[in-house]
């Protein structure tokens, strides 16, 4: 823009000097003198510049590139470059796009010029040096008059200002053309050290004020004038003692009390009791607040009444701001490295990319193996303490088994990891802090980890945070699969053991008979060797009588030889309804059975593909099911001594049993034996079934022989866990630590916030979208993949962040509900713009300033937010200004004084009749300072 512009700027004025030479050439004798000098060449070549400006207009003016400043997008500069003399100058346009209403004092987006001098459009001139100001004083009021005059000759009424002196003093000088008739100018300087403490008070700055318009000297603190005021004091919360402060106690008094510390003298870190604390201590995002208080509109006409405000309370203010202090690690990456569970993932994702490069652990660990050189040079194994340590933390059984339900998110299990306080979750969580989660340290790690497994087994100890409760999570990762099975194993293996001591000894009656526990069949039902009660079949048209009702005068009227059968029957769990056998008259008992072995996920396909190789070799799908049915068989004959296959059809299969039309589904004393006939599957020539029936010898299912192997079983489990190949192990963890991390990140309090809580449940939707490659094993390319899954770490850090956030806000102002929700979500949408998936941060250059209104009943809540100054932070500060809160002076304090005049008062010696004239603002005055910093900018309006 300040190319194009200058460019064309000069050859409209190249242009029109040849033309002006032409006509000098055919005309003799004639000399103009209009273009002699180069002053006025350069007011010329100002004011074409602003005519360019002026044509565009603001909207026209951004199209074209003007830049933005701030963040509200409210205004905009344009620049261009201009050479007089040997020196170039910059003159710049600030320009505002949408000036509905009229923009308070104290709006955030202002430019120091606007709030300064109360303008809206200015220029600057400068020069294009190292300061950037203009340090002899002759050139200055040069620069400022050509633009004056470039301005006037435009008939703009921009204020264009000059930097001058010191740029440190941030002093400038302007001018304003108002019309014919009036023009205001402006002045600003700033003193840096060693403000006069008169002017610290506003009684002083009240008759600062009040002299620059005044022509006569006399007491000012008499004299009366209708001032208007506005001030704004900007508290900041005091910070947190530091840890010099906490260890700096009297070694005397430490002596004292041994080893005795005070719980005053313990630091304690804000997020100790959030669900992160126990893998990582996270930076309070929030370092403080900085609080608003505004009065404005006021008028004033004593300094009396000025020293009154300024022992007044901050309370009394008539607005009061609130806004965040951010860490800077909450906006720029560049500058911070924030440490999480996303930036520990992130390098377990690089230990995955590292994992394809050998066949077993083992390699990245032995010192032979030439594969892992790379790996060595620049990563290393702890050494054994710390190995031992961490080993024992992950096998620690701290109880949280009951837990597992309760703290599993709904959306979670979509994400094919394991449930958090598993063993393998563990494992994968100690890994991300374990070595800087390298490849090396991981493979160390896993090989001791698997040794602790083994032991477990090989001593039968149970498998420490693993459940046995004879189901396996097929929605888990198959590592955590294998040692559910395990701890299953561990525990059939153990109570095979007790059950085959128990059986050695005998127990006799008093008259020295043996009594089978099974035999009884009205005592308690039996449990399995699960520690579960024993499966039995019912249907849904005959339902078992429970334990508790089997009672002798069921079927003892109608059955003389009770109690002969009832001698040989065992591993019955109650009758079945009200049917009936059909070869003899006795009721029909339902079995205690074995339940169908259990299975992991690959287990299960190693079954389809044989079934798939096989085809119909067998009427029914394979080996297992051929074992299970005659396990039930067995257990149904034992349990029913005179029962004939048909029975067992009527209780296992009842769709295979077609029932006579004039005879019921179960049969009662008066039409006994029931009629039907088998299925047309059933009754044919050597059906598989009755060839099972024919083999199963009467056993109940303590005496059978288990469907599922522990030992063989178990085995195989440990077998696989040492022979894992390194990139199937890291896809595992890398899953489980994603949900793992989630889940714990989800259960943190931060309030009714839904942007957040919205965002969460997204995340595991993204999670389980992008992780679904590694759960199903489909893996594609490998730079295709290790850039996804470090996307999604950006993706988690950016949520993890913002979790953080909406803790540490909600536990700050938890009395104040609405204010932090009003907060978070200011900072969400300051935040939105940087939550892409791209692998490059934005939003470096903005700083978040947003502030919230407290209300007046939120008033005494936020005041606890500025704590009465402790003794260390008290002697740090000379307090030299009023208006303290709670013993803090403000930070900043900014004052606005301005009167208003009409142009016919004596003092002007206007004759202009009062109707056809306004009331103006003829003297404003800026201020910003503190107790050692003062900014002063005035501008005066006069009649030229």
């Amino acid at each position: 823009m300040a190319s194009s512009s200058n460019a064309k700027h000069k050859r409209i004025a190249e242009e029109e000097e040849e033309e002006e030479e032409e006509t000098l050439e055919e005309i003799e004798g004639f000399d103009d003198f209009t273009l002699a000098s180069s002053w006025e060449r350069f007011i010329s070549e100002i004011e074409a510049i602003c005519r360019v400006w002026m044509v565009d207009g603001p909207k026209n003016l951004v199209e074209k590139g003007a830049e933005c400043l701030g963040s509200q997008k409210k205004l905009y500069k344009v620049k261009s470059e201009m050479k007089h003399g040997t020196k170039l100058y910059s003159i710049e346009y600030y320009f505002c796009v949408s000036n509905k209403g009229k923009a308070s004092f104290w709006d955030d987006d202002l430019h120091d010029l606007q709030l300064s001098f109360g303008v809206s459009d200015f220029m600057v001139i400068a020069p294009l040096s190292a300061s950037g100001v203009v340090l002899d004083a002759p050139e200055s009021t040069k620069l400022l008059s050509s633009v004056a005059i470039a301005l006037t000759n435009c008939g703009s009424n921009w204020p264009a200002f000059v930097p001058v002196h010191d740029p440190s003093r941030k002093a400038y000088i302007g001018i304003q053309n108002l019309g014919l008739i009036f023009t205001r100018r402006f002045d600003a300087d700033r003193i840096g050290s060693q403000v006069p403490i008169r002017l610290m008070h506003l009684e002083g700055l009240y008759e600062l004020f009040i002299s620059k318009f005044a022509l006569y000297s006399v007491d000012f603190s008499a004299s009366f004038f209708k001032v208007q005021f506005a001030m704004k004091l900007t508290y900041r919360s005091p910070p947190y003692e530091s840890d010099d402060e906490i260890n700096s106690v009297d070694p005397e008094v430490n002596e004292s009390k041994g080893d005795i510390v005070s719980p005053n003298h313990i630091k304690t870190q804000w997020d100790d009791d959030c669900p992160w604390t126990e893998w990582y201590s996270a930076e309070d995002p929030i370092r403080g607040f900085e609080l608003v208080a505004i009065w404005s509109g006021r008028m004033f006409e004593s300094s009396l009444e000025m020293a009154e405000l300024e022992n007044a309370s901050s309370f009394d203010a008539e607005k009061w701001l609130l806004c965040p202090i951010i860490f800077p690690f909450m906006m720029d990456d560049s500058t911070w490295m924030f440490v999480g569970f996303a930036s520990q993932i992130r390098l377990l994702v690089s230990a995955l990319d590292m994992s394809f490069e050998a066949q077993f652990l083992d390699d990245f660990v032995s010192v032979e193996n030439p594969a892992s050189d790379n790996s060595k040079s620049s990563t290393a194994i702890p050494p054994p303490t710390v190995l031992d340590r961490v080993l024992k933390e992950i096998f620690h059984d701290g109880g949280h088994n009951s837990h597992l339900v309760e703290r599993d998110n709904k959306h979670s299990r979509a994400i094919k990891g394991t449930p958090l306080e598993s063993l393998f979750a563990q494992f994968c969580l100690h890994s991300l802090w374990f070595g800087g989660c390298n490849i090396r340290a991981i493979a160390s790690l896993w090989i001791e980890f698997v040794r602790e497994v083994r032991w477990c087994w090989e001593e039968s100890q149970p498998l420490p945070k693993m459940p046995s409760d004879s189901t396996i999570d097929l929605s888990a990762c198959l590592i955590h699969q294998k040692l559910q099975m395990l701890a299953i194993c561990i525990e059939k293996k153990n109570l095979s053991h007790d059950t085959h001591n128990s059986t050695e000894s005998v127990d006799h009656t008093p008259s020295g008979k043996k009594v089978d526990a099974e035999a009884d069949p009205f005592k308690e039902p039996v449990k399995n060797e699960n520690g579960s009660y024993l499966r039995s079949y019912c249907h849904q048209d005959s339902e078992p009588s429970t334990s508790s009702s089997f009672k002798h005068h069921d079927y003892s009227v109608r059955s003389p030889d009770l109690q002969k059968v009832d001698q040989v029957r065992k591993g019955s769990a109650g009758v079945v309804g009200s049917m009936m056998l059909l070869h003899s008259y006795q009721k029909m008992h339902a079995p205690y059975t074995q339940d169908a072995p259990i299975m992991t996920e690959d287990m299960h396909e190693e079954r389809l593909h044989a079934v798939e190789v096989f085809g119909d070799a067998f009427s029914f799908s394979g080996q297992l099911e051929r074992d299970i049915l005659s396990s039930d068989m067995s257990a149904f004959k034992a349990a029913n001594p005179d029962a004939v296959f048909e029975d067992f059809i009527r209780w296992h299969s009842p769709g295979d049993w077609e029932n006579d039309d004039m005879d019921g589904c179960a049969g009662d004393g008066n039409n006994w034996p029931p009629r039907g006939k088998l299925s047309q599957r059933m009754s044919e020539h050597g059906n598989l079934w009755r060839q099972i029936w024919n083999d199963s010898p009467p056993l109940p299912v303590l005496e059978q022989k288990s469907l599922l192997d522990p030992i063989r079983e178990g085995e195989k489990i440990l077998h696989y866990l040492e022979t894992l190949k390194p990139h199937q192990l890291l896809e595992q963890m890398v899953c489980t630590a994603f949900r793992a991390s989630a889940d714990i990140l989800n259960q943190t309090m931060y309030g009714d916030f839904k942007p957040m809580k919205t965002r969460f449940n997204q995340l595991y939707i993204t999670l389980a979208s992008t992780l679904k490659p590694l759960q199903a094993n489909h893996l594609r390319e490998k730079a295709e993949l290790i850039g996804d899954l470090r996307r999604l770490c950006l993706v988690f850090e950016h949520i993890e962040k913002l979790l953080i956030f909406a803790a540490s806000i909600h536990r700050k102002l938890l009395d104040v509900p609405r204010l932090s929700e009003a907060m978070f979500s200011d900072y969400f949408n300051f935040y939105l713009p940087k939550m892409g998936t791209s692998l490059e941060s934005i939003c470096y250059d903005q700083e978040f300033k947003t502030k919230q209104l407290v209300m007046m009943h939120e008033r005494d809540a936020v005041s606890i937010l500025f704590p009465p100054p402790t003794a260390n932070q008290s002697w740090r500060k000379v307090l030299s200004m009023g208006n303290l809160l709670n013993g803090h002076e403000p930070i900043l304090r900014e004052i606005i004084f301005s009167i208003n005049d009409r142009v016919e008062d004596s003092h002007y010696g206007s004759s202009i009749p009062m109707a056809t004239m306004e009331e103006i603002q003829t003297h404003r005055m800026y201020i910003q300072g503190t107790s050692n910093d003062l900014w002063v900018a005035l501008s005066v309006t006069s009649w030229d």
